[in-house]
């Protein structure tokens, strides 16, 4: 994009993707940075409390809980093979330790990889995040 372009009132308004998504992981609203993205655990709001974008665009489906099984699993399998190596313990201890800690991270980590789901796409405009106009 040439200089003379960037600066046409008719192009929409550059949307930091970065930004968006660090926000958004933060559960705070991809916009404004400042009202909650999460009405409930999952439930993204609708619009935000605080700058009134739309959020009910986002399709974020089943990505973040890919991402999460991915991620917990790629963690979860070297140290579940070095603690066997190295301390040997019994299977029991195995499956209720390791299980246990996949549940907990897996439950901490989805709003946050859900959050940077759904900041990317509104920065991106996505899924109709950029039908109203311009809103960085």
């Amino acid at each position: 994009m040439t200089p003379a372009t960037r600066h046409d009132p008719d192009l929409p308004a550059e949307r930091p993707t970065g930004q968006a998504m660090l926000r958004g992981a933060r559960g705070r609203c991809p916009a404004c940075g400042e009202g909650r993205l999460f009405t409930r655990y999952l439930k993204v709001a609708d619009d935000c409390p605080d700058c009134h974008e739309a959020l009910h665009h986002q399709r974020a489906d089943d990505g973040p809980a890919y991402l999460t099984i991915l991620i917990v699993s790629h963690l979860g399998a070297p140290i579940l093979l070095a603690s066997f190596i190295a301390w040997r313990p019994s299977a029991m201890t195995m499956i209720l330790s390791f299980g246990l800690g996949a549940i907990v991270l897996s439950l901490a980590m989805l709003p946050v990889i859900k959050g940077g789901m759904v900041g990317l796409q509104w920065a991106r405009r996505m899924h109709g995040f950029g039908d109203e106009g311009a809103h960085a």
